[in-house]
């Protein structure tokens, strides 16, 4: 049986996937600067960053309490 990860070890997860987060988009930045003709670099780093962003909303889903209206 798998184990759910404690909020502790969710926080953790998130700083890090943030950071990743931050990086990518700093390099799309970047790149779209430098080589904004090398469309396919940039189109596959902004699908790792949507990537990344549904992880960390998951990840945020599982800290967040349910809300019953």
């Amino acid at each position: 049986m798998t184990q759910r990860p404690d909020e502790r070890e969710v926080r953790e997860m998130l700083a890090v996937l943030r950071a990743e987060h931050r990086d990518l988009d700093e390099r799309i930045v970047q790149l779209e600067a430098e080589q904004p003709n090398d469309q396919v670099t940039i189109k596959r780093l902004k699908k790792q960053k949507l990537l990344l962003k549904d992880r960390i909303t998951a990840l945020e889903d599982q800290i967040t309490p349910d809300i019953i209206a």
